[in-house]
C-alpha cells in the first residue's frame, strides 16, 4: 500500500474516559477501543460495552469505521448506551 493509500484508509476508535476514581489507574486497549480511568466498576462496564459493540459489529460483518453514525448509534442503542438529549444537557 502506498502512503498516499495508507493516510486515505478510514480509521476508527472507540475512547471511552472514566471521570471517576478510585486511586487507581487503568487502561484497557484493544483492536479499535482504548479505555481511560475509571473506579474499577466504571472501567469494567466500559469494558463490557466496547467488547458487546465489538460483538455486534462482527456479527453485522463490519468494522467500525465502515458503519455510518446512525449505524453506531443502533448498535450502542443494543448493547444498553443512551444518547443524552440536548434537553438534558
Amino acid at each position: 500500500m502506498s502512503d498516499v493509500a495508507a493516510r486515505k484508509r478510514k480509521m476508527a476508535l472507540l475512547l471511552g474516559l472514566g471521570l471517576d476514581s478510585d486511586g487507581h489507574k487503568r487502561i484497557t486497549t484493544g483492536p479499535n477501543f482504548a479505555l481511560i480511568g475509571g473506579s474499577e466498576a466504571t472501567h469494567e462496564h466500559m469494558t463490557e460495552k466496547a467488547l458487546k459493540i465489538n460483538e455486534k459489529l462482527a456479527e453485522r460483518g463490519k468494522r467500525l469505521e465502515d458503519v455510518s453514525a446512525e449505524e453506531f448509534d443502533d448498535i450502542a442503542h443494543d448493547v444498553g448506551l443512551r444518547r443524552k438529549s440536548s434537553e438534558q444537557n
